[in-house]
């Protein structure tokens, strides 16, 4: 079956946990909270979207401002549908949406850390994260 691409078609709450849920990203993600799942969905401001029919198989989320960053923070692919090009093409429309001189930011998946480098990006280790529940110290 053929996969058709589409750029900030909503999806709800509901679809992207399931879609998560068939993908190594899902482990890193809170499946079990609607709320969380839902605002996640809806409030990217960069959707790119693969669809197999009516399934949903393969994200794109990002924030951005579409002239000097974008942040790629969700890039996912249902596991069935790996190594059919779905990411790349994923990753190539999302860079299509931003101003030529926009960088693409993101954080890699332990299991995915490997794939980036051979698509032209670099690794930066001078990236900083405020755990989930955590505050800052001073």
């Amino acid at each position: 079956m053929s996969i058709e691409y589409r750029i900030n078609h909503a999806i709800s709450g509901e679809q992207f946990r399931d879609l998560l849920s068939r993908t190594s990203l899902g482990a890193r993600r809170p499946l079990d909270d609607s709320e969380c799942m839902k605002g996640m969905a809806e409030n990217g401001n960069l959707l790119i979207t693969a669809w197999q029919g009516e399934t949903l198989v393969g994200v794109a989320r990002s924030v951005t401002d579409f002239h000097f960053a974008c942040y790629l923070s969700d890039l996912a692919v249902d596991e069935n549908c790996q190594k059919m090009g779905i990411g790349k093409t994923l990753m190539k429309m999302t860079k299509a949406q931003l101003k030529p001189h926009c960088m693409l930011v993101l954080i890699a998946a332990p299991a995915a850390s490997e794939y980036y480098g051979p698509l032209g990006m670099e690794h930066n280790q001078r990236c900083w994260v405020l755990p989930h529940g955590a505050d800052f110290s001073f």
